[in-house]
Order: C-alpha cells, then sequence, then structure tokens
C-alpha cells in the first residue's frame, strides 16, 4: 500500500492533541494541559478518528484504553513531534534564556534538588528552572515541559525516556544536638518511645504523587524487633517539611531521609539519634526525555546531578 501523501494527513494541531491525551489516557488532564476544554479535546480526536477512518481510543466509563491503531499511531506522533521539537531546540537555543524544568515531591524539591540547583547555577548563572512540586498531582511528570522527573518506586523507563537510579530510599531517626543533649542518649530502640517522636501522617503516603508503602516510626521499631507506642506527639503532618523544621528547632526526633538530612547534618542542625536505619526496598530515580538531553542546559544539569550522587557514594 503507498504511503499516504503528507497533503492529505489532518492537522499537526489535531496529532498534538492525540499524543497528549493518548499519554494521559484522559481527555480532562489533556485539556488541562494544553489550556482548552475537554469539549475542545473530544471534538479533535473525534475529527482525527474520522479522517483516518479508525477507532483510536476505547471509551469506557471513567476510563480510556488505545485501540492497536491508537498505539501504533501514538509511537509515530510522539516521534515525530519528538523529532521536530529537537530541530526547534537546536534552531533556538541561543535566542533568549536557557531554562530546565524538574518535576518532584515537595520534600525532594526543597531539601534535594534546591541545593543542587544552586551549586549548578554557581557555575551556569544563565540557566534558569522551573520546579514544579506536588505531593498531591502525580499528572506533573507527563507534562510536555517537563524535562526531568524525579520519581520513587520501582520504576521502568517508558519510550523516549532516559533512566537513571540515583539511591535507596533510607531514613534514619535524627533530632537537633541540643534535643539529644536534653534527652539523650537513646541506646536502643524502646529508649525512643519514651520521648516525643514527630511523625509523617497516613495522608502523606496516600497523597497521588507518592502512594507508596509507608516508611514510618511503626515500620522502624517493627525492624528494630519492638514497637512503637504511639504516645501522643506534638506535630503529625503530611508534609515533610514541617517535621524537618520541627526537629530541627529541638521539638522531637523525626525519622530523616538520608538524602534530604545529609545537608542538615553537615552543617550541624541535625544528628543521627540512633544508629539504626530503615529502607523499603525502593530507589529514587531520574527521569530525563530524550529530546530535553539535546539541549545543553538540560544535560548538563543533568551530567551535575550524576556527578554529585557519585560523589555523596
Amino acid at each position: 500500500m503507498p504511503p499516504i501523501k503528507r497533503r492529505y494527513l489532518p492537522s499537526l494541531g489535531a496529532f498534538a492533541t492525540f499524543e497528549v491525551a493518548a499519554k494521559h489516557l484522559s481527555f480532562t488532564l489533556a485539556a488541562k494541559e494544553l489550556n482548552v476544554t475537554q469539549g475542545a479535546v473530544s471534538q479533535q480526536i473525534r475529527l482525527l478518528e474520522r479522517a483516518l477512518d479508525k477507532a483510536l481510543f476505547v471509551r469506557k466509563h471513567n476510563a480510556l484504553e488505545l485501540t492497536p491503531e491508537g498505539v501504533s499511531l501514538f509511537s509515530a506522533v510522539t516521534a515525530g513531534l519528538d523529532t521536530i521539537s529537537a530541530a526547534v531546540s537546536v534552531l533556538t537555543e541561543d535566542q533568549g534564556p536557557q531554562a530546565v524544568t524538574v518535576s518532584a515531591t515537595d520534600g525532594m524539591a526543597l531539601f534535594w534538588l534546591q541545593p543542587m540547583i544552586d551549586s549548578f547555577r554557581a557555575q551556569h548563572p544563565e540557566v534558569g528552572f522551573v520546579v514544579l512540586a506536588s505531593d498531591a498531582d502525580d499528572t506533573l511528570r507527563n507534562y510536555a515541559d517537563v524535562d526531568i522527573a524525579f520519581l520513587c518506586g520501582n520504576e521502568r523507563c517508558d519510550v523516549g525516556e532516559e533512566l537513571h537510579f540515583l539511591f535507596q530510599e533510607i531514613a534514619q531517626p535524627v533530632c537537633s544536638p541540643a534535643f539529644l543533649a536534653r534527652h539523650g542518649p537513646f541506646p536502643d530502640a524502646e529508649s525512643l518511645n519514651g520521648v516525643n517522636l514527630l511523625h509523617l501522617h497516613d495522608r502523606h503516603w496516600s497523597a497521588d504523587a507518592i502512594g507508596w508503602q509507608p516508611m514510618g516510626w511503626a515500620e522502624w521499631f517493627r525492624a528494630q524487633g519492638t514497637e512503637w507506642a504511639k504516645a501522643p506527639s506534638s506535630l503529625s503532618t503530611n508534609k515533610v517539611s514541617l517535621l524537618m523544621q520541627a526537629a530541627m528547632a529541638g521539638q522531637g526526633v523525626m525519622l530523616g531521609w538520608h538524602h534530604m538530612v545529609r545537608a542538615p547534618i553537615a552543617e550541624g542542625r541535625l544528628v543521627f539519634a540512633h544508629p539504626a536505619p530503615i529502607t523499603a526496598g525502593r530507589g529514587n530515580f531520574l527521569n530525563c526525555k530524550q529530546k530535553s538531553l539535546k539541549r545543553p542546559a538540560v544535560a548538563g544539569f543533568v551530567a551535575h546531578l550524576l556527578a554529585a550522587v557519585r560523589e555523596a557514594g
């Protein structure tokens, strides 16, 4: 069968709308990313299906699936748009400021990513950053403008992406030096049950952008062969940032993620309260769009991150 002539192809805009809808498997989320109405997305898809005389989606109750034809077209359209985007990036790289767009959870963005951005910009002040941080919106990683996304779990790399393992998810009890001097030492796990334990609320672990198995005090005590007494706490919150502030203010002991507490420990604002760490067997990953890596600013920042991870061991 001879190839379809280009002049008979549907509009590039229709293919772009299809690509976003297929990526999210949701007309509503596609509309949100494209800043149009859900009806406009649905209409574009219907017109494209009519032009191709093929169904691209199986419409179910509150769900979409790609048909075999839709899967095939999605792969081709993604590759085509990536090629166009890469060519445009090469043509316009020297025009205007360079920017890197990153998505991450709140805690990762504040306590690990921001210091990395600061150290990178000290050497490359011409590069700007857009940081999309949320514990509640797991669709941020899929937005078209996101160059790299920080993920936690047991991730698999999608087509057109490059995945780098960063480090294991490890947590350990930490507190301020003053708190340890006043209430410590803590020679065994059971001794921690006698002090104020700051902890993450269950809402944190059920947030849409997280959804991992909890790694809190219950799991830590269980790993030490005892049980968490669940005594009243001065602070239970779904925000890691609030726990960190409370711990550094000397209000109690929290489970500190190694990659987030490294700087406060090096600066003497926190210390390890007990030598036993805990891990949930999951890792943190850096997910990079291959088309974005063709831009020097993105490639340079990724190299900076990976070098810092290697140096930290």
